[in-house]
């Protein structure tokens, strides 16, 4: 049986509320407000897709052994580089084999589920286990309606044979230059057309046929589906395409507007991850993903648990409000501001250095002494154990999935932050070692002695004169560890 084994998710902490957006633009675009419900997810300065992809994936392999991982493939319209595989920075973050293949795709808004595609199709012809990552930090102009509907996240998961969570029954896809957007190389923002005639002669003409094909080769009919997934963010779109399709309204689901916006390539796969968190058994599963075309997943919920970490509604649960859009610009980049004299260091990295290095720098790989079992980071040939100098003994020790708690912290104003203070301290993970490290996504109210906090892969800086990305981990607070679980509310 070939499907889906496991599936993760990952949504930003910070939601811009989008009245907040069309009140700053009342003066200029009024008619925004019509778009001013709900909240969007938004990503920080020092996150983007890899980063967002790496979340969702460590996400999806919660308790499940990385060794059977044979590829990884990351679907983006917003692929941090150009020519430096994204999907081979993913992969060194999950401290995966250098065996296991990379490959980056994009070009469409049905990256994803052409990616999700092909991986099933591979894994049905005996290619081995493939993790299959979407994530989308969309660049979307100021003032434009994508500002209010977009939200950035990521889905990961991981397809293969065997004791599957979603048997993969088939699929069909239609590829049609039908141009609803485009963006150039060269160009920041997309350039949209006019919506009646993207929903009339697009979604209404392209995707039905799509999700008729799709029931045809599976031998099922309309009424068959259980859970229609389409993650069109134009109102009405998706019960239209289900009703031409002669699926009932009431089987389309929630796209998650309100709560997190449309999240572009990733958006299909993060509503397949949201149904297969509640999924029964037997239960039919329709994935829809819209882009120059069209591309349709079927599959069926077995009763195996998909997702065994966060998933969707528990990245969603860990949200902080933010209404404010001056700080969203500047962290999004859409606003220059003087960043004073500290922020002027050249950040040119030794690749020499970071190829030595890129098991501690990108998997976060500690040392472990054989002899004392004195856990260290970064791992080095003398052990640091008070009453063993041991040489020479020390094996590869992961430490991004182990928790820590605060040892010492400091919330500097003065040393240059994107978003400041810059929060900085020494943590100790459950099993032992210590590291100096930054803090993110973190409340004044929360950073205590003893605090738990748990790993992130972040961006460490930005190298604009050489336009090269600096990955680190950073600590994040575990604001859903026990008592701290209120806080992810506020």
């Amino acid at each position: 049986m070939v499907g889906i084994i496991a599936a993760g998710a990952y949504v930003p902490r910070l939601r811009l509320q989008r009245q907040a957006i069309a009140d700053a633009h009342a003066w200029f675009a009024p008619g925004l407000k019509g778009l001013a419900k709900g909240e969007r997810a938004i990503a920080s300065w020092d996150e983007d897709a890899i980063t967002m992809s790496v979340e969702a994936a460590r996400d999806c392999l919660t308790g499940v052994d990385r060794a059977r991982v044979a590829r990884v493939v990351l679907a983006s319209t917003s692929h941090p580089n150009a020519d430096r595989q994204n999907a081979g920075i993913a992969k060194e973050a999950l401290n995966l084999a250098d065996e296991v293949a990379a490959m980056d795709v994009g070009g469409s808004q049905r990256a994803a589920t052409s990616a999700l595609l092909d991986a099933l199709y591979a894994a049905r012809g005996g290619a081995g286990d493939v993790l299959c990552l979407a994530a989308e930090k969309r660049p979307a102009q100021p003032a434009s309606e994508l500002e209010l509907t977009t939200g950035d996240a990521a889905a990961a998961f991981l397809v293969g044979e065997g004791a599957v969570a979603a048997e993969f029954l088939g699929g069909h896809s239609i590829s049609i230059d039908f141009v609803d957007h485009f963006r150039a190389s060269d160009s920041a923002f997309d350039y949209n057309w006019e919506a009646r005639w993207v929903r009339e002669e697009g979604y209404a003409k392209i995707a039905p046929k799509a999700v008729n094909g799709a029931l045809a080769k599976t031998g099922l009919s309309a009424a068959d589906v259980d859970r229609f997934l389409m993650g069109a963010p134009m109102k009405g779109v998706n019960e239209a395409v289900a009703k031409a399709s002669g699926i009932a309204p009431e089987k389309v689901a929630d796209p998650l507007q309100a709560q997190l916006g449309d999240a572009g390539t990733a958006a299909p796969l993060v509503l397949l991850a949201h149904a297969l968190e509640t999924a029964k058994a037997g239960e039919i599963l329709v994935v829809a993903g819209f882009g120059q075309g069209c591309d349709v997943l079927v599959f069926r919920a077995t009763g195996e648990p998909a997702v065994r970490g966060l998933g969707v509604l528990g990245w969603l649960a860990r949200r902080k409000s933010d209404a404010n859009y001056v700080k969203y610009l500047t962290l999004a980049g859409h606003l220059n501001v003087e960043r004073g004299m500290r922020a002027e260091f050249d950040q040119k990295t030794a690749l020499t250095a970071l190829n030595r290095s890129r098991k501690a720098v990108m998997a976060l790989v500690g040392g472990r002494c054989t002899r004392t079992g004195t856990i260290q980071f970064p791992r080095s040939p003398i052990s640091v154990a008070q009453n063993d100098r041991a040489q020479n003994t020390q094996e590869d020790y992961p430490l991004a999935e182990r928790r820590a708690r605060i040892v010492t912290y400091t919330a500097d104003s003065l040393t240059y932050s994107p978003d400041p203070p810059c929060w900085y301290g020494a943590i100790e993970f459950e099993e032992g070692g210590r590291m100096t490290v930054e803090f993110v996504d973190v409340e004044a109210g929360y950073v205590e002695v003893g605090a738990p906090m748990r790993m992130m892969f972040r961006i460490k800086a930005q190298d604009e004169r050489r336009g090269f990305t600096k990955y680190f981990w950073k600590a994040v607070p575990d604001y859903l560890a026990g008592e701290n679980a209120k806080l992810a509310a506020e």
